[in-house]
């Protein structure tokens, strides 16, 4: 159920975000989802791609800052409260997320990309409460 995420820190500049999406296109990996947050003077894309370690190492080699992060993803109903139920057993529970990106492929279900502070306890939290996980190899293949 872990996701391997990249997270690629971008100088806030003109082309910074195209470069990555064109070395990435180039290696023939295709991005599923993806969220930025900046800052005045940097960014943070954070990525979820079909081949992550082959990722990592294009953006590497092309002298981007870049590292793998464990997150997992939640398929959660595409409904209003959906979201606020499964947050609010992880904060019953005392799961502290760190940050959270989603995206919906149809009007039925969105998935919501976690990165919680405890990996293992998330999972397990929303494994007893009967919340459907997105599998690694699913995702990639968006």
């Amino acid at each position: 159920m872990i996701i391997k995420q990249l997270s690629v820190f971008l100088e806030n500049k003109s082309g910074r975000l195209n470069e990555v999406s064109q070395l990435l296109g180039e290696a023939g990996i295709n991005m599923s989802a993806f969220s930025v947050a900046d800052t005045s003077e940097f960014g943070i894309l954070r990525l979820i791609v079909s081949d992550p370690v082959k990722a990592y190492q294009v953006l590497k080699a092309a002298d981007f800052s870049v590292k793998l992060t464990d997150v997992v993803c939640l398929s959660s109903p595409n409904v209003p409260g959906a979201l606020a139920k499964a947050l609010n057993i992880l904060s019953s529970e005392e799961v502290f997320i760190e940050y959270l990106y989603a995206f919906s492929m149809d009007n039925k279900s969105a998935n919501v990309v976690l990165k919680p502070a405890n990996i293992e306890k998330c999972i397990r939290v929303l494994q007893e409460h009967q919340l459907e996980l997105v599998k690694a190899s699913d995702l990639y293949k968006i």
